[in-house]
């Protein structure tokens, strides 16, 4: 057997042994728990893509917002745009309803003192015709009733001759002047001209040359109306229809747009039939031309 003491000093290395054992192992545990966990590189990529989508998102979103935006503000502008166009139409086509309504109640005006004064020539033929009969019932009273009877007589036959040229000139005008105040344009166009085929020395030629012309207007075919308009004032310069021919004229110029010609034509209207409801109009569409040109 050993000594005892060798026993003793195994036991102790052994003991020492164990403890130096645990206490590196502890120190290592240590060691262990206070390093800082590493990341996983995955999650690290992971992560760093889904930062880089949502920036893409971001700039993305942002851009058709943007897009949008800007569409909206080129549509309120054109909104804004049509807006006013149908502004200036409403006002024009007003302004254009009023004119065409003071216009034609003083033409219902004018119509009305001419059938006044077409009424007031035949009751005046008829007075002669009476006249006539009543000179020749008196003529047994001696020469001078012969000659009274005479005279009175071919007043009588005179009148009665007109009548019936005026009668056919007259029934034919105020047919296709209510063809026309009917509507039906187109007709009374070939109504008027047809006129003036078969009346051309009608006191009425200068009327009916002036309504074809009013006819195309309506119509808005103004090269037609131009040139109805101007054979009024080359065909009858002397016609109370001269003004309101030249005055439409210059409308329908200005309708065409030759705004030089037009301004020329209305202050020819001034210039020429100064006291004239014409040259009131004229004013008012040199007023109005003026106003549009700033």
């Amino acid at each position: 057997m050993r000594p005892l003491i060798a026993q003793v000093f195994e036991a102790r290395g052994t003991a020492w042994l164990s403890l130096a054992a645990g206490a590196a192992a502890a120190l290592m545990l240590a060691g262990c728990s206070s390093e800082p966990a590493q990341p996983d590189p995955m999650q690290v990529k992971v992560d760093a893509i889904d930062q880089r989508l949502s920036g893409v998102e971001k700039v993305i979103n942002n851009q058709s917002l943007l897009q949008l935006s800007q569409r909206i503000e080129a549509l309120d502008e054109q909104l804004r745009l049509l807006r006013g166009e149908v502004e200036q139409l409403q006002n024009g086509t007003a302004t254009l309803n009023k004119e065409q309504r003071d216009y034609y109640a003083a033409l219902d005006h004018r119509v009305a003192a001419l059938e006044a004064a077409v009424k007031g020539s035949g009751t005046a033929a008829s007075g002669a015709e009476s006249g006539g009969v009543a000179g020749a019932g008196a003529a047994g009273a001696g020469p001078a009733g012969a000659g009274a009877a005479v005279g009175a007589a071919a007043v009588g036959g005179a009148g009665g001759g007109a009548g019936t040229a005026a009668g056919g000139d007259q029934a034919a005008y105020e047919h296709a002047f209510d063809t026309l105040k009917s509507g039906d344009y187109s007709d009374a166009i070939t109504q008027f001209q047809d006129f003036l085929q078969r009346y051309p020395q009608s006191s009425l030629d200068d009327n009916a040359q002036y309504w074809i012309g009013e006819a195309y207007y309506v119509v808005r075919d103004y090269d037609s109306a131009a040139s109805a308009f101007r054979a009024v004032g080359e065909r009858y310069p002397q016609s109370r229809k001269a003004p309101d021919a030249l005055l439409k004229l210059g409308m329908t110029l200005y309708d065409q747009q030759h705004v030089a010609d037009a301004r020329a034509t209305l202050n020819q209207v001034v210039e020429r039939y100064p006291s004239s409801d014409a040259a009131k109009i004229a004013n008012a569409q040199l007023a109005k031309i003026a106003s549009e040109s700033h």
